[in-house]
């Protein structure tokens, strides 16, 4: 069974215990890596270095990051190798961030995402594969340009 983190700091709790309670409620295997109380926030970079380092670690296959707008998620998100987090507002782009970008990480926007979209967002970012639903050319091109992103990442993270 896939192994999953969820974290959120104050912006993002409520879209994040949302999506929690339906992970939980379909019998995934998640951990929450902070804010577990709204009353004593974790701040954003602090949730992301935590969800990031343990999927560098390989305790978790995939996470989700929700913040204010997932913007500061994902930036600090993507300071760690082997971490693709995408900042998406829709459930088109939750797809896609897998499909086309085989992204790990899906974060979310608590100030701009209603809990029911958060929740859709989710499982189409948890059901979808990389080149998932792509014509055969387009799959093959995005598999070389996923090998040649990832040397990018190769040569910036080890200069």
């Amino acid at each position: 069974m896939e192994k999953l983190f969820i974290g959120s700091d104050k912006s993002g709790f409520s879209l994040k215990e949302a999506v929690k309670a339906y992970l939980i409620e379909n019998n995934y295997d998640v951990t929450d890596v902070g804010t577990t109380d709204e009353n004593a926030p974790l701040p954003f970079f602090e949730v992301a270095e935590n969800g990031a380092k343990r999927l560098q670690n390989k305790e978790f296959d995939r996470g989700i990051l929700i913040c204010g707008t997932g913007m500061g998620m994902s930036i600090v998100a993507n300071k760690h190798e082997g971490v693709h987090a995408a900042a998406c507002e829709s459930v088109y782009a939750a797809e896609k961030c897998r499909a086309i970008n085989d992204a790990n990480v899906l974060c979310m926007g608590g100030w701009v995402i209603a809990p029911i979209m958060g929740v859709e967002m989710a499982k189409t970012f948890l059901n979808t594969g990389f080149t998932q639903n792509l014509e055969d050319w387009r799959a093959r091109n995005i598999e070389k340009a996923r090998t040649a992103v990832r040397d990018i990442e190769k040569k910036s993270f080890h200069k």
